[in-house]
């Protein structure tokens, strides 16, 4: 027991307990959000596989009255004192070890303010480089950032300033055998999953916010589930089935913010999925992520910190979400990938590899090597990469890379647009409007006359040969909703074709594609 404490009336105990509280009368008590948290060891886990959920192996508990009662009964000695008559009939005082009431616990826990209590910022499966470039690799609390260090693998100590042997170890084992034999599409592939693998570890340092990773694939069986357990195996993983509704998804992602997880999946999604979701949109461009908590009346608000993926084959963007994607393309080029020789690779059966924590270890060793390598020569970054609200993480990544002469960082961007749906969609419908009408301004109406099919007997002719826009349902809008529809894509180019508006003579509003080139 760490503390004695003695209460009495109801005012009393909760003055007393408050107070020893914040003099630190329980271990592994932090303050997180305003509210107390503990950590305790999450018991009956069990090894993940590469598809399966892998926490943390501790939880930032938040305490409640009845929890407050047994770490109080665990860590410290509260009594009251009380008098009685000896057999003389003289009066003496004795302690009775008590358990506060319910009443008097939940008074103690009510407050926001815990001066003296350390915060907690989160608790992370891997180390992290901190602000000043210097490594959290020792378990437990660190007062420089706020985390909580609960590490999956028992990592020995990364030296500062590794040798230039330990550096050249660890790019021949991440590059000549870890990730040699995945079928990468390009170069651009592999050095976007690389630096996906080191995110968490920079997170903190480059102060930035991170892009949606998209792993897809050309063929089922390609190796996307494992290129997803890295990171997640590493850091903790949630994995997670993809919620077609936008409010289901968004549900979802509220609901995996009170786990302790570092990487959040979204595995396997149907062949030809189109991301375009605005909740997800909102998700990996804000810093701060709030809500309603499920199941209660209050609302949420908690860093941002997940590294958020999703693993599919022939997976397409829509929406705002091609600028805030990071893809990487897995083409095997072959009908049964799943029958590849393996007795020529760097690491057979790699998916069964990867679960191993010895093997875990040895991923994050090397990788940690490379990151305290570019650390001690400054951390240079790349000043040509940008990347909207994902700047400085694209330099802080591509200075990373190229350090070790990883190429192709992000040059498969212009992939990224080309599955975009939305661009797609409406650069064919813009090509085709300024093919047929050229600068013609245009009303609603009139535009969506011009998409009327024309028949021959028992053929029906298409105009537009299918190119004219379509609401979500796939059918052709009425004037009214071609106006709004046109009316919200006013001023953004898709390709080399942009919509304007304006109004006529007769004060109606009217339409037109312009064209430019460059």
């Amino acid at each position: 027991m760490t503390g004695r404490v003695q209460i009495g009336t109801g005012p009393e105990s909760i003055r007393a307990l408050k107070a020893a509280l914040v003099d630190g009368l329980l271990p592994d008590t932090y303050v997180s959000g305003g509210s107390l948290v503990h950590m305790e060891a999450v018991s009956g886990g069990v090894a993940a596989a590469t598809d399966e959920d892998s926490p943390l192996p501790v939880s930032a508990s938040p305490i409640n009255p009845a929890g407050l009662a047994g770490l109080l009964a665990e860590h410290a000695y509260v009594y009251r004192v009380k008098s009685r008559k000896d057999e003389k009939g003289n009066p003496q005082t004795y302690e009775e070890e008590a358990t506060p009431s319910r009443e008097v616990l939940s008074s103690v826990l009510a407050g926001k303010t815990w001066p003296g209590v350390p915060g907690l910022r989160g608790v992370i499966g891997a180390p992290v480089l901190r602000r000043d470039g210097t490594l959290l690799q020792a378990p437990g609390y660190d007062p420089a950032t706020g985390f909580y260090l609960a590490s999956k693998v028992a990592l020995p100590p990364v030296p500062d300033a590794p040798t230039t042997e330990q550096v050249a170890d660890a790019r021949r084992f991440l590059l000549g055998r870890f990730l040699r034999d995945f079928p990468w599409s390009s170069a651009a592939d592999r050095a976007n999953y690389i630096a996906l693998l080191a995110t968490p570890i920079l997170r903190h340092f480059t102060r930035s916010l991170t892009p949606f990773a998209l792993i897809d694939a050309t063929m089922p069986s390609s190796g996307k589930s494992i290129l997803t357990a890295g990171p997640g195996m590493l850091y903790g993983q949630r994995v997670m089935p993809w919620a077609y509704a936008d409010e289901e998804l968004r549900k979802s992602i509220t609901a995996v913010f009170t786990e302790q997880v570092g990487v959040v999946i979204w595995d396997n999604l149907a062949e030809g999925t189109v991301i375009d979701s605005p909740t997800l949109a909102l998700l990996v461009t804000a810093g701060e992520w709030s809500d309603r908590q499920l199941g209660a009346s209050r609302n949420i608000a908690t860093t941002n910190d997940r590294l958020w993926m999703a693993t599919g084959n022939n997976l397409q963007v829509g929406g705002d979400m091609a600028s805030r994607t990071v893809r990487v393309h897995l083409d095997p080029d072959m009908p049964r990938p799943e029958l590849r020789d393996q007795s020529g690779f760097g690491i057979p059966h790699l998916d069964q590899w990867i679960t191993n924590p010895a093997n875990q270890l040895t991923v994050l060793w090397h990788l940690l090597v490379l990151v305290l390598d570019w650390t001690r020569h400054g951390a240079p970054r790349v000043t040509g990469v940008t990347m909207r609200q994902f700047t400085p993480w694209a330099q802080h990544l591509g200075g990373f890379l190229a350090h070790h002469d990883i190429d192709g960082f992000l040059t498969n961007a212009a992939d990224v647009r080309d599955i975009d749906q939305g661009e797609q969609r409406w650069g064919a419908f813009l090509t085709t409007w300024h093919d047929r009408h050229g600068d013609r301004r245009m009303t609603a109406a009139e535009l969506r006359s011009d998409a009327e099919p024309t028949h021959f007997g028992s053929d029906t002719h298409d105009p537009w040969d299918g190119q004219f826009i379509t609401t979500d349902s796939g059918r052709l809008p009425n004037p009214l909703q071609l106006g709004k529809l046109l009316t919200g894509q006013a001023g953004r180019w898709r390709g080399h074709h942009v919509v304007r508006t304006g109004t006529n003579d007769r004060g109606r509003a009217v339409y037109w594609a312009e064209h430019r080139d460059g």
